[in-house]
């Protein structure tokens, strides 16, 4: 009798703690929007991003008038002189790709340069994260921000306020606009 108790009250208890499993999540747009380092590195790359792409559209604008120039004159000049004309201009061509390669591509300079200014705030919000996630006994943090597949989620389950009191930064009003349009330009105003 008191094997077949022992074992229902390890079986209830095994279950029990299965279901007491917690889970969480934070939205990291909202965490974000709050941290002044990130502010100052998303305007710097975003300066650096245009600069880039002013430059390079300097370049097509080039090679824009030269094949303008090209056509035009086309029938004046030699084969020689017309081959030496198209030869340039597809060098040029060339070298806006290989610039806006080096600028945009998968490992260019404006990855490095968010991987260098962003990665270390990323980073920063994951441990507190961790810790919120450790001390408040949660198995699982989801984070809602950026379309994830989160179809619902109940407030009173959102850790965000936490992890940014762990950060030692003031939950409120967010630092930056929100780029979807809605609010009227004003900021999220959390609890």
């Amino acid at each position: 009798m008191k094997k077949t108790v022992f074992a229902l009250l390890i079986a209830t208890l095994a279950t029990t703690s299965l279901l007491a499993q917690k889970f969480a999540y934070v939205d990291t747009k909202y965490i974000l929007s709050h941290v002044p380092e990130y502010q100052a590195a998303q305007a710097e790359v975003n300066k650096l991003s245009a600069q880039w792409q002013k430059e390079i559209e300097a370049k097509y604008e080039t090679i824009a008038k030269l094949e303008t120039a090209l056509q035009a004159e086309k029938i004046l000049l030699t084969d020689e002189m017309r081959r030496k004309r198209e030869q340039e201009i597809e060098q040029k061509k060339q070298e806006a790709k290989d610039m806006q390669k080096a600028k945009f591509g998968v490992d260019g300079e404006l990855f490095k340069k968010r991987e260098e200014l962003i990665k270390p705030i990323q980073d920063q919000i994951y441990e507190a994260i961790q810790d919120v996630a450790s001390t408040s006994a949660l198995m699982v943090v989801f984070d809602k921000a950026n379309h994830s597949n989160m179809l619902y989620t109940n407030p009173k389950h959102d850790v965000s306020d936490k992890v940014l009191k762990k950060m030692g930064l003031k939950p409120g009003e967010v630092l930056e606009e929100e780029e979807d349009g809605e609010g009227g330009g004003e900021g999220r105003k959390r609890k």
